[in-house]
């Protein structure tokens, strides 16, 4: 059996993020939420792979290859034009066998799910119970059937969401062909499996009550909580003494971690790094491969990506910093409002009483920099000496 994989989008939501990679590209724990997929669906005993990329395609397959490092195949399809995941399931006619599971690329479900789904005959789908069913494309059913697939509303007649994971057979290639295109103008593959349903086939589905879906930057920092909860705990790094180790912490092969520093796991370390002197990483914290942790740094509940360098007497919390940030001496990011509430990111309201700045790749700030909280930084942009900045500052800008 293939997975189809679809990882064309761009995710407009998670800038300043995916100015310079898709969604699928963005890391949890130090992988890619594409990666954390393919791992589990090859738990699942799959292990043929078709990746549909489009945006930033070249960032997906110059990571993922052929597959051989995981021990799969992956091959892919081209989708430019981004329009729907019917248009990009089409795509696949003609290299998937009668049956083949498809998966949304930015989601994460686990391989318990996906081997109960795969065991259908029928089209059928996984299905998560969820809270708040008003942002989310939710499912009616009718005893083992689905009765409608209802797209994003107002009024959610359901709180059965749609967890994007599917098990197709090849009808769905010709009800994607009869079914028209949505108000978006674009091909829903949810308005597909209509088709088939309102055909009078059999449209069945699983439940699951785990299903990991983050739509705005900010729910990295909380889907990255959830993964080092389950960390193993590991060290191929070089160790000064007197450095404190407390918790689950995984150490990557070539780190170095220098003395007088801190660590309070659950902290991931990729490979490659220098941490401190006399640094504090608390938990919540991944630093991402070949990173640079000066002296007196502290970070806190953060994601740091590859290449970052962050300068000593810093101060880091509820953020994600993109790739090759060089993040000067003394500047400090804050992580909360005074008056205690809510704090607000380019006008949404993320839910979060503590959130610093979400900073895309190749940002340089000056010493000094103060960060206010909730603030949006796009990529390739300079952040002069003692600068206060806040808000939302668009890419390749200059504040000085």
């Amino acid at each position: 059996m293939e997975a189809v994989l679809l990882a064309a989008g761009e995710g407009i939501r998670m800038h300043p993020l995916t100015y310079t990679r898709p969604k699928v590209m963005l890391p949890i724990a130090n992988k890619p939420i594409l990666e954390h997929l393919l791992l589990e669906i090859k738990e699942a005993g799959i292990t043929q792979f078709l990746f549909v990329v489009g945006y930033h395609a070249e960032v997906v397959r110059s990571y993922f290859g052929n597959g051989d490092r995981w021990g799969v195949n992956i091959e892919y399809i081209a989708q430019m034009q981004q329009k729907g995941t019917a248009s990009a399931v089409k795509r696949a006619e003609g290299r998937v066998g009668d049956r083949f599971l498809v998966v949304n690329g930015d989601i994460i479900a686990r391989a318990k799910d996906i081997r109960k789904l795969v065991k259908a005959e029928d089209v059928s789908l996984v299905l998560a119970e969820v809270t708040d069913p008003a942002n989310v494309g939710v499912v009616e059913v009718k005893g083992a059937r689905i009765k409608k697939i209802q797209e994003k509303s107002l009024k959610p007649s359901s709180r059965l969401a749609n967890a994007g994971v599917y098990l197709l057979t090849t009808e769905i290639f010709p009800a994607i062909v009869a079914c028209p295109s949505s108000p978006r103008g674009e091909y829903d593959l949810t308005d597909a499996i209509q088709c088939v349903i309102d055909g009078g086939r059999r449209v069945g589905y699983h439940t699951t009550d785990y299903w990991l879906n983050v739509d705005y930057p900010w729910e990295l920092l909380e889907a990255n909580e959830r993964f080092l909860a389950d960390l193993e705990a590991g060290n191929a790094a070089e160790i000064d003494k007197n450095v404190a180790i407390k918790g689950k912490v995984s150490l990557g092969r070539g780190s170095h971690i220098k003395a007088g520093s801190y660590i309070e796991g659950p902290v991931v370390i990729g490979e490659g790094c220098t941490i401190g002197p006399l640094c504090h990483l608390s938990a919540g914290t991944t630093v991402g491969n070949n990173c640079h942790v000066g002296g007196m740094v502290e970070i806190k509940n953060s994601i740091i990506m590859s290449n970052a360098r962050i300068s000593s007497q810093a101060f880091i919390a509820d953020s994600v910093i993109g790739e090759d940030c060089f993040i000067g001496a003394g500047t400090k990011i804050g992580n909360i409002r005074l008056d205690g509430r809510n704090i607000k990111a380019a006008g949404i309201d993320t839910g979060r009483r503590e959130l610093g700045a979400i900073i895309g790749d190749k940002v340089n700030t000056g010493v000094n920099t103060s960060i206010d909280s909730g603030t949006l930084i796009g990529n390739n942009c300079i952040i002069g000496p003692a600068a206060l900045v806040g808000g939302v500052i668009l890419p390749n800008s200059i504040q000085l």
